[in-house]
């Protein structure tokens, strides 16, 4: 028994790429570990990346809005965090299901619950539906452009497991997907979609170009052993960091053309405009920081740089809340 009165799990049971000391292996019941990692509980900063759009989305809107926020959007942003923990997780669960051979062929990934045999096929499959149905009933809270909107987004949730096998740029295919609550959490605010959104979103396609680019040179010659593309393998350890930088500029440049296009209709006082600016500036140079320290033949160093991307996407999320207040 440990300190806690629990049964321990056998040894081998744990995933080797979560943090170790994590709350699941910690703290959750021994029976629900398995699910809780299913849905990757185990490591926050996949949650942490598909909410922070969700904070531009009703931010921007909010600071665009001459009433500022309003108490609904207190019911967004926590729809929104409920939304982004379950859906990573339903997501999560799919990509386990869909990739169990490549994961029981990776070192890093053979010990997730599905090739380890903790959970079966089965099991999974009710447990992303699980999932799956709690967020929608969150989702049938919006009105009707943001509920749309909503389910729209579960093709590209379908479809993103099997980008890798048939183009070298899977992460398009995740950015089209984790920053989709951008467009969702503006029009869950403002009653409907607009272009400072889809900018919103543009500029959150390339940012996760950069970090998920970042996170796939752990696994590149894991990948080329089993024929799995990514940015990574395409850019090398030679072209990487020309690539990023490229991401980089493209999210700061589409940001800026968002927060502009959002706030100048409206004739924003000067603080206004220079707070919500200062954010998209901050969030840039965060990107830069990491640049300046990536090192693709470090795997560790990897995945640490790939994890900071929840403080450079909450910068502009802040700065637009701030904006919003004024």
């Amino acid at each position: 028994m440990t300190a806690s009165g629990q049964i321990p799990e056998p040894k081998g049971q744990t995933v080797a790429d979560a943090p170790a000391g994590n709350w699941v292996d910690r703290f959750a019941p021994t029976t629900t570990r398995p699910y809780l990692r299913l849905s990757r509980a185990d490591r926050p900063i996949g949650t942490w990346l598909l909410l922070i759009p969700c904070f531009w989305g009703v931010a921007l809107a909010a600071a665009a809005d001459t009433a500022g926020f309003r108490m609904w959007d207190l019911w967004i942003a926590a729809g929104c965090t409920i939304g982004a923990f379950l859906m990573r997780g339903a997501g999560c669960t799919w990509n386990d299901i869909t990739d169990r051979e490549f994961d029981a062929a990776v070192a890093r990934t053979k010990s997730r619950p599905i090739p380890s045999g903790q959970v079966t096929v089965k099991q999974a499959a009710v447990w992303m539906g699980v999932q799956a149905a709690l967020a929608g009933m969150i989702l049938f809270s919006y009105n009707a452009a943001t509920i749309g909107l909503g389910i729209a987004s579960l093709a590209l949730v379908v479809i993103y497991p099997f980008a890798k096998r048939f183009t070298w740029w899977p992460q398009v295919f995740l950015g089209l997907a984790f920053n989709w609550g951008a467009l969702v959490a503006w029009t869950a605010h403002s009653g409907s979609l607009a272009l400072p959104a889809v900018l919103l979103w543009l500029s959150g396609i390339a940012w996760t170009l950069f970090y998920d680019t970042i996170y796939a040179h752990q696994d590149k010659e894991d990948d080329a052993l089993i024929g799995v593309k990514s940015t990574a393998r395409l850019f090398g350890d030679k072209n990487s960091k020309a690539w990023l930088r490229g991401f980089l500029v493209a999210a700061v440049v589409l940001m800026t053309a968002a927060a502009l296009l959002a706030l100048l209709p409206h004739n924003p006082s000067p603080t206004k405009l220079a707070l919500s600016l200062a954010g998209i500036w901050g969030f840039g140079w965060h990107m830069a920081w990491q640049l300046a320290r990536l090192d693709t033949t470090d795997a560790g160093k990897c995945l640490t740089l790939f994890r900071t991307n929840r403080d450079a996407g909450l910068i502009p999320a802040l700065f637009f809340a701030g904006a919003a207040l004024l």
